[in-house]
């Protein structure tokens, strides 16, 4: 009996540590202590989907509301290489949903949206907004996140 309970004891430390590691590391504080808002619009172009602006503006290691505003009238997908992990999103609202490899969130048809978010580090990050409709033509623009003022 005493032999089964300190097996079940292992058994439960080793489920805890695997529970830990797929949380992830937490992120350090963000670079700036104000959550700035950032307007992203989705539209469709001769049935193209496009997202303006196309040079994303956007404060590193920050924590970001991003509006997603679309008058497309079929869903959106957007992605962006690392942004959109589950580590990085604080929290979404709205017409949107996580994509299952988790590297986007697809909008609904002339939906609105919130997603806060804490940005990448400084740098140029590629960003693409696609039609369920036309997958191989991407619209491709980039984030440009640089180091947030004071």
């Amino acid at each position: 009996m005493r032999v089964a309970f300190v097996a079940l004891g292992a058994v439960a430390a080793v489920m805890n540590v695997q529970a830990v590691r797929a949380e992830g590391k937490p992120l350090p504080a963000p670079a700036s202590e104000a959550m700035p808002s950032v307007e992203l619009r989705i539209g469709l172009t001769d049935g193209r989907a496009t997202c303006t602006p196309a040079e994303l503006p956007l404060p590193a290691d920050t924590n970001v509301e991003l509006r997603l505003v679309s008058t497309a009238d079929r869903p959106v997908t957007i992605t962006m290489e690392g942004q959109f992990e589950q580590g990085r999103v604080l929290h979404h609202d709205g017409d949107v949903g996580h994509v299952a490899s988790e590297k986007g969130y697809t909008i609904k048809p002339n939906g609105k949206a919130v997603i806060r978010l804490r940005t990448l580090p400084p740098g140029e990050v590629p960003f693409a907004c696609t039609s369920t409709s036309n997958q191989s033509e991407p619209f491709k623009g980039k984030a440009i996140l640089t180091k947030p003022a004071g």
